[in-house]
């Protein structure tokens, strides 16, 4: 199975940059479909992005897209989100996750990391 840590998180003023990344270990991170979701206080789980095994498709959510982008280095083993001109929606813990067989359901996605926080300053 895979293991995942998230890093990169912390406080950005709106309209600020961040990149948070998910480094992977255990197994290729190419075996899998990667997301990446983010759960605020008091609100449900959502998906933010999600990225094929190749790199080739890619998927964002309404919220954040045009301003996010997600990317994939297999040989580094690693997924990246690019974060740009962050709201203050946007605050909440991100976290990545890995699925053999999904895209876009959080139930599909049989391996996660601890998560990293975002918050974002008005």
């Amino acid at each position: 199975q895979v293991q995942l840590v998230e890093s990169g998180g912390g406080l950005v003023q709106a309209g600020d940059s961040l990149r948070i990344s998910c480094a992977a270990s255990g197994r290729p991170v190419s075996d899998y479909t990667m997301g990446w979701f983010r759960q605020a206080p008091g609100k449900e789980r959502e998906i933010v992005a999600a990225i094929s095994r190749s790199g080739g498709s890619s998927y964002y959510a309404d919220s954040v897209k045009g301003r996010f982008t997600i990317s994939r280095d297999n040989d580094k083993n690693t997924v990246y989100l690019q974060m740009n001109s962050l709201e203050p929606e946007d605050p909440a813990v991100y976290s990545c996750a890995a699925t053999s067989t999904g895209w876009l359901f959080a139930y599909e996605y049989d391996y996660w990391g601890q998560g990293t926080q975002v918050t974002v300053s008005s």
